[in-house]
């Protein structure tokens, strides 16, 4: 299989992801992820499927209407690295913190690194002092 067609076969498997995701339907979305998925970037250690699982079950449980859009997506062989944006409302308990009804939107660049058009393997970076900021549980920089 060629390059190019690793790059478009990935991108179509996250465009399906991220369509999943905004229809709120969390199984479809977990599809993009293969069995031994290390996710990096959203506790101390790797999480696994199981831990990738009850990551987003608590954020669709903490905020039940998010949208989540991608802004770029740039392929180099089997990894794609994209910007996004969560927004959503904060209806349900988050980390502990009790529902604001706030509005929030999270940014964030993410890696995705993928093996016969699973991914196996995903760095995430996103703003999350950011987001405990809008949720006004930590103070604004001066």
């Amino acid at each position: 299989m060629t390059t190019t067609t690793t790059s478009s076969r990935n991108e179509t498997a996250l465009a399906r992801a991220i369509e999943r995701w905004n229809a709120g339907d969390l199984e479809g979305y977990l599809e993009i992820y293969a069995d031994d998925i290390r996710l990096h970037g959203m506790s101390p250690e790797p999480l696994d499927k199981r831990g990738v699982r009850a990551t987003y079950q608590a954020m669709f449980a903490a905020f039940p209407r998010n949208h989540l859009e991608l802004h770029e997506t740039f392929s180099d062989g089997d990894r794609l690295s994209c910007r996004f944006t969560l927004t959503g409302r904060h209806d349900g308990d988050y980390m502990g913190i009790p529902p604001t009804g706030r509005d929030i939107s999270l940014p964030g660049i993410t890696i995705l690194h993928f093996r016969d058009g699973r991914c196996v393997e995903r760095w995430v970076c996103a703003d999350t002092l950011g987001l405990l900021v809008q949720l006004g549980v930590v103070p604004p920089p001066h």
